[in-house]
């Protein structure tokens, strides 16, 4: 339950950077539409490869659908232009476990980029800090396939989901 938790929570951190958000002073830019594959490799977790077809109003609507989740459960998210890349900083708790998250973020949105995060949990049953560190190599692909719309993510072992239905999952999050 805990994992589930974490992953939660840095799921919804990782989304949360993709798109522009109107709630930060800076922003980020917008992917290139098409098939976008990420290699995600995280501490103490096996390496996962995941795909998603986006375009711009799906990129846009992302941040629509993600910043209240983000408002609901982050007490601090902060992003930083570099002269390389972005830099974010948050703070966010569920079910009574608050990760502490720093990501750099380098690319170019249109054919690839990079997210280096750490964070750091507390609280939950065990109560100990633990700490995490996951780097996402996305890479753009081409063109989404035949059988693909925007916002669709096939995960490992073939599951696809929608990002457009994140709003059902939000009723999955524990209340404080």
């Amino acid at each position: 339950m805990r994992r589930l938790l974490l992953v939660s929570c840095s799921a919804v951190g990782v989304l949360a950077l993709l798109p522009a958000s109107s709630a930060v002073a800076v922003e980020l830019p917008l992917r290139k539409a098409g098939l976008w594959e990420m290699k995600v490799v995280s501490t103490g977790s096996p390496e996962m490869t995941m795909q998603q077809c986006t375009d711009e109003t799906t990129d846009k609507d992302m941040s629509t659908a993600m910043s209240p989740l983000a408002k609901q459960i982050c007490s601090k998210q902060d992003i930083q232009k570099t002269a390389t890349g972005y830099v974010t900083d948050s703070v966010c708790g569920v079910a009574g476990i608050t990760v502490k998250s720093r990501a750099e973020i380098n690319g170019d949105f249109n054919s690839a980029y990079t997210v280096k995060s750490t964070s750091q949990s507390e609280g939950g049953m065990a109560g100990a800090p633990r700490d995490n560190s996951s780097t996402i190599e996305a890479k753009w692909v081409g063109a989404c396939k035949a059988d693909q719309k925007p916002g669709d993510i096939i995960m490992p072992g073939g599951i696809k989901m929608n990002i457009k239905d994140m709003e059902k999952l939000k009723a999955l999050i524990p209340k404080k």
